[in-house]
């Protein structure tokens, strides 16, 4: 086995001997880790001619829901045979005794990553087309009907931003986060401003963005949309909110554009990117500050348990505790966001 780099969280050795039952015959191993994840550990997996992608729970404790590559698996796993841009699932492993958590294995897809939203790998030309590429790839997502794709009980469909507001409240409460004021103050906004139930359903990624996603090598098309562990039945509004972060976030926060000059380098306005999806989903409700202001706060909650994480040691991203304070300036930023609506 040669291994592309020197610490892995499980032992190599035994993955050998899964892949190499679970596929028959010996092969040799190649693993690498994926550096930028924050949650999942992830690996490229390459056995014989074979190329693979593995993910897996962190080790250590971790919050009652988070985490949740079962869910991921199985959500590509539908979506695959519907031609919305995912990986092919491969197989998944429940047993912990093999790597120390479940874990699961897909298909590796060849394309390109962009960290931040700013698209600066990217030829200028190209970054507003790939912003397109990245709204056609949301709304192509949406469109698919979770019942006809066995996804009917992948949540509970209704009430999708209250039960969010929730969920994330609660998550935040159950921290041992030192406190954050703004958080709390968003939190008591988003209560107050919830818009109606519209009772429109579709499968949520949960945390779509630039980054999650491959593009195809030479076009401004997405070719897989990846990190699916927050994904459920919820309302396609959350979605795009989660989008627009990145016109209300700065570079150092997680990539952002927030302060950059669009126009010299080549990036959309957040309407143009709205008005895209909006063309791909008719009919669809338009975005609202309280969609925009959830995201933040969703956000903000989530990287509260990374900061749990990197005092408990079990963070999986390199940067992650450099990244520490990244809740409070989320929060920060989405007082700011509601302040001037």
């Amino acid at each position: 086995m040669s291994n592309a780099v020197s610490a892995f969280d499980f032992d190599p050795e035994k993955l050998s001997r899964y892949l190499d039952s679970r596929f028959s015959g010996q092969q040799a191993l190649q693993l690498e880790r994926i550096a930028g994840g924050q949650s999942n550990p992830t690996y490229f997996v390459t056995r014989g001619a074979q190329q693979m992608v593995l993910r897996k729970q962190p080790n250590g404790p971790i919050l009652r829901g988070a985490h949740a590559v079962d869910r991921e698996y199985r959500v590509i796993s539908a979506l695959h045979p519907t031609g919305v841009p995912v990986p092919r699932p491969i197989a998944f492993c429940y047993d912990a005794s093999v790597l120390g958590t479940p874990f699961y294995l897909m298909e590796r897809v060849e394309g390109r990553v962009f960290a931040d939203a700013a698209l600066s790998a990217a030829d200028r030309s190209e970054r507003r087309a790939l912003w397109s590429g990245l709204a056609d790839a949301m709304a192509a997502m949406h469109a698919v009907q979770p019942e006809q794709i066995g996804l009917e009980d992948f949540g509970r469909p209704g009430n999708y931003f209250e039960r969010q507001i929730a969920r994330w409240s609660r998550q935040w409460q159950e921290s041992d986060h030192p406190p954050i004021p703004e958080l709390d103050r968003l939190t008591d906004w988003l209560i107050a401003h919830q818009p109606q139930d519209d009772g429109r359903v579709s499968l949520a990624h949960g945390d779509f963005r630039m980054g999650n996603v491959l593009y195809h090598p030479s076009e401004p098309r997405v070719v897989a949309i990846l990190d699916w562990e927050l994904s459920t039945l919820g309302h396609p509004l959350a979605d795009l909110g989660y989008c627009c972060m990145a016109w209300h976030t700065s570079p150092d926060e997680y990539g952002g554009i927030l302060g950059l000059d669009r126009a010299a380098l080549g990036l959309p306005s957040e309407a143009d990117f709205v008005d895209r999806y909006m063309q791909k989903a008719p009919g669809m409700a338009p975005l609202t500050t309280f969609h925009k202001a959830f995201a933040l706060f969703r956000f903000a909650v989530i990287w509260v348990g990374v900061a749990d994480r990197v005092r408990a040691g079990n963070a999986a991203g390199d940067n992650a505790a450099r990244n520490a304070g990244m809740a409070e300036r989320l929060a920060r930023r989405g007082i700011a966001l509601v302040e001037a609506a």
